[in-house]
């Protein structure tokens, strides 16, 4: 039977619950958890963290972008290694990997790599994004998910799915079932970066759009279950 194979794109902001910066412990421990048990049903499992919760460089007036996303970079190494801690607490085996080299903490990321890290039953990290300045982790998901042939990305947020505006600031903002990624494009929804937003659509890559907070979200959603919108081609 061919493995499922899902990229699990975190925000820094969403791992810190209610404080917002730094990490909440049970949230990383949830999260874990849900992981955990799609890893035993045989869904091969990589992340990407986003680093929200540490620095926000594109908001600086003063620093330079290409060292803001370095800085970036470095943030979501921290946040890797930490959640990657809490995935063996919890009982999975994991292994980082980074696009440049950091000495003993990460391993330099190689697709042959983490396919058989993969299918060791390891869940992998893609810390440090691209590995250059002035791309998201946003386009680090997209570009990892396709390079290691992913069946879908989860998109796990703060907010339960796409809408046709921000729902923080206008009460009626409607919610989308599913969306393409060409109205995302046209109606400037925000979801993804444009580098990502194309990079999905051109390799059809299916991208679910769910809380974080909503209970079993990345349990369901790992096998297909859309709690939130679906983003299709």
């Amino acid at each position: 039977m061919e493995k499922k194979r899902v990229l699990l794109k975190l925000s820094g902001e969403a791992l810190a619950g209610d404080k917002k910066t730094g990490f909440d412990e049970a949230t990383c421990i949830g999260v874990a958890d849900q992981v955990k048990r799609l890893a035993e049903s045989g869904v091969q499992v990589a992340v990407v963290i986003g680093g929200g919760n540490f620095w926000r460089g594109r908001s600086s007036e003063t620093i330079d972008r290409a060292k803001a996303d370095q800085i970036g970079m470095l943030a979501t190494v921290m946040n890797c290694i930490y959640v990657s801690e809490i995935f063996r607490f919890v009982g999975m085996k994991t292994k980082i990997y980074t696009p440049f080299s950091l000495g003993g903490m990460t391993e330099l990321f190689s697709k042959d790599a983490a396919l058989e890290s993969l299918s060791e039953g390891k869940v992998i990290f893609l810390a440090g994004g691209t590995g250059h300045p002035y791309f998201s982790t946003d386009t680090a998901t997209a570009l990892r998910a396709v390079e290691l042939e992913c069946d879908r990305i989860l998109m796990a947020r703060a907010v339960d799915g796409v809408y046709d505006s921000d729902p923080k600031v206008n009460p009626a903002a409607r919610k989308y079932d599913t969306v393409t990624y060409q109205e995302l494009l046209d109606k400037k929804l925000g979801i993804l970066d444009l580098t990502a937003t194309v990079m999905c659509m051109e390799n059809n890559m299916p991208l679910f759009v769910f809380s974080l907070g909503e209970e079993d979200a990345i349990w369901k959603n790992g096998n297909g279950t859309v709690t939130g919108t679906a983003v299709l081609k």
